[in-house]
């Protein structure tokens, strides 16, 4: 699989030996209603991830949770075998039940369950990330992770795993996480309503570590989405993508993941994400979540 020279907002960012578009893709949209099942367009998803790598993306966020298996067997489907420049990461400590809730799954057995399926279903000898899933659907939980990070890290001592990240994790946990094996990036909720993050995305960045954040366009109040609103009608674009814009701005660690079903919105996504912010649409945007 080729990937054209296209070039995308952001530039790219290197996690550890992976250097990934900063601008990549968010495969969950690809599964059925409520991330479970096929997709109701199967060649249409296959379509999706195909572009998103001819107008070179080199970043497929996924999880076997996700169908479950099923975003997983597409990405197989639509890309194997993978270009090198293609990086594609997953994450486990969440499974799927029969009413499409997300227990979490961290016991050393669930953990090493989960990342041999992410091998079989990507159909790799060796997953390029794992990010831990901490929490649970509700958000961030305290609590330590020292049993789960270690399963993860004696996976990665068997070369089933190449770099280590956290997801939903709080500063607690990420400290800990860093006093036992490196990690190379870590996925919470951010966006420009939600900056509970502020410090630990400045923190990671002075560490050389990624932050990866979802939900980039999720809890605004109607006054704070009127202020999005004002800016997007400004430079005559979407929420969306001022949101997203912002996001790449914010910091050159940032990394976003944003997910769609469709060809049409990917390529929506990536000219949204490159709008150019001046000083003042920015400071007019800071207020939002302060």
């Amino acid at each position: 699989m080729t990937t054209s020279t296209t070039s995308l907002p952001g530039g790219t960012w290197t996690m550890g030996d992976l250097t990934v578009t900063r601008f990549g893709y968010g495969a969950m949209q690809l599964a059925g209603p409520g991330v479970m099942g096929p997709p109701a367009d199967h060649d249409g998803a296959l379509a999706v991830l195909r572009e998103a790598v001819r107008l070179g993306i080199t970043h497929i966020d996924t999880a076997d949770a996700y169908g479950p298996h099923v975003t997983n067997r597409l990405i197989r489907e639509a890309l194997h075998p993978y270009s090198d420049a293609l990086h594609i990461v997953t994450k486990v400590g969440a499974v799927r039940d029969a009413q499409g809730g997300w227990p979490t799954a961290r016991e050393p057995e669930d953990l090493r369950r989960a990342v041999h399926s992410n091998l079989e279903n990507l159909g790799v000898e060796r997953l390029d990330l794992v990010n831990l899933r901490l929490g649970d659907a509700g958000g961030p939980r305290p609590g330590s992770l020292a049993k789960a990070y270690e399963t993860l890290v004696d996976l990665q001592g068997q070369g089933l795993i190449r770099h280590l990240g956290l997801s939903n994790a709080t500063a607690d946990q990420i400290a800990e996480a860093q006093a036992i094996a490196p990690f190379v990036c870590v996925q919470n909720v951010y966006n420009l309503a939600h900056r509970q993050d502020d410090d630990l995305v400045d923190r990671l960045a002075g560490q050389g570590i990624a932050y990866v954040p979802f939900f980039p366009l999720g809890g605004f109040s109607p006054l704070q989405s009127s202020a999005l609103s004002a800016v997007a009608a400004r430079l005559g674009t979407r929420p969306m993508s001022v949101a997203l814009a912002w996001l790449l701005h914010r910091s050159p660690n940032i990394l976003l993941i944003p997910g769609t079903s469709s060809v049409a919105h990917l390529r929506e996504n990536i000219t949204g994400a490159g709008v150019t912010l001046s000083e003042e649409d920015v400071a007019e945007l800071d207020v939002i979540g302060r």
